[in-house]
């Protein structure tokens, strides 16, 4: 006889933890790239949003042009008015607000 049987012919080994093993590096990579810089960003992102919405009249702000200046007027279609010098008067949108440089008390009811 010329063919002789093949003894060593065993499945490859453990067919459902095989599937799982070949996933857990990407499931790895989501979880830092998740940590590392998708949850950060959302954090600074609604950090940045309740900023913008508690700006009031006369706090003074730096917008992203880098144009400091001072909350004349709140509107509530998300347009400011920023005093940059005395009498003038830009209107730029909330969002484009970088940073609060200083708050102003709130007004007491009288």
């Amino acid at each position: 006889m010329l063919i002789t049987p093949a003894y060593a012919q065993a499945a490859a080994g453990g067919g459902a933890f095989g599937a799982l093993s070949g996933f857990m590096p990407l499931v790895l990579i989501f979880g830092i790239m998740y940590f590392l810089l998708i949850r950060p960003q959302q954090k600074k992102a609604k950090e940045h949003k309740a900023m913008v919405e508690a700006l009031r009249r006369g706090d003074q702000v730096l917008t992203q042009g880098g144009i400091l200046g001072k909350v004349a007027k709140v509107n509530d279609d998300g347009v400011l008015e920023v005093e940059i010098a005395d009498g003038v008067k830009v209107r730029v949108l909330r969002s484009s607000i970088a940073q609060v440089m200083s708050k102003t008390e709130p007004a007491t009811a009288a």
